[in-house]
């Protein structure tokens, strides 16, 4: 088992030949990805830190290796049907609706938000952007394909938030799924539609020194299942780099099991699930 000190010899090796900084990241989470790094690479925690500072693209796979990258269309349908009835209704008047997808992973999410606003004709209004620190996973969310038996939940998660309705059980709409993904069972994947895959600009970004690189503030912040991997001190300072870069009334959705403590807290109010932005 990967000891604190070895974590912390790992993480300055880092720090030292690169601009990544994995310092205030969860102790307990980060000794597990470690040792999957020392696993998967036949190495010991020598080896790897000597490496590290040799070999570039070692550098790299290693940091793809130890970010987590989970997620799914329409996770936790529950919150996309209260964005769906309550909170993306609200965005109706407004000229554009600026969103910010950050650690997007490979995309699931994005698609998700993508056909609801088209599903509530906010689509067109839309400015979508997305951001993550693993630039593999960035290239598989442009591409927007994904396998589709391991992904059956897919669509149980898509009728339960785009054809049914929770507080109208009669109100069943005929949504098709090649309406906005096409699926090859053959090939075992599911596949976005070019329209969907064309809206979102995709960026490189590291929530742990990076600012807002778009020079634009957000009506919706998505980080979700992101901060959970980070201690009290780095949670704090992302979320205020999210309430500074958020309109008032404005909305950040995070993880089911994350929540917002400290100071910043009194910049949000807890609605459905989701937190927004104190207009003051």
């Amino acid at each position: 088992m990967v000891s604190v000190e070895d974590v912390n010899r790992f993480i300055d090796a880092i720090k030292s030949v690169s601009t990544y900084d994995f310092s205030d990241y969860s102790e307990r989470s980060f000794k597990r990805r470690i040792d999957k790094v020392l696993n998967d690479n036949r190495m010991d925690i020598n080896g790897v830190i000597n490496k590290l500072s040799k070999d570039k693209n070692f550098l790299e796979n290693v940091i793809k290796d130890i970010t987590v990258n989970t997620t799914e269309l329409f996770r936790d349908p529950e919150l996309w049907i209260t964005l769906k009835y309550r909170i993306l209704p609200k965005f109706r008047k407004n000229k554009s609706i600026f969103i910010w997808h950050a650690g997007c992973s490979s995309g699931q999410e994005i698609y998700s938000m993508l056909i609801l606003l088209a599903e509530l004709d906010l689509f067109e209004k839309a400015k979508v952007f997305a951001t993550d620190i693993n630039t593999d996973m960035l290239e598989r969310a442009k591409e927007g394909e994904y396998r589709y038996r391991f992904n059956l939940q897919y669509l149980d998660n898509f009728d339960k938030v785009i054809k049914e309705n929770p507080y109208n059980y009669e109100d069943v709409k005929d949504v098709p799924y090649e309406k906005y993904f096409d699926i090859d069972k053959t090939q075992d994947s599911i596949k976005m539609k070019k329209f969907l895959r064309d809206k979102t600009v995709f960026r490189k970004h590291d929530l742990v020194h990076d600012k807002n690189i778009f020079y634009s503030k957000f009506d919706l912040i998505f980080c979700r299942n992101v901060i959970i991997y980070f201690n009290n001190n780095l949670q704090n300072k992302v979320i205020e780099l999210f309430s500074n870069n958020l309109y008032r009334d404005g909305y950040l959705v995070l993880g089911a099991h994350e929540s917002i403590l400290g100071p910043v807290s009194n910049n949000f109010e807890r609605t459905k699930g989701v937190y927004k932005k104190k207009a003051y």
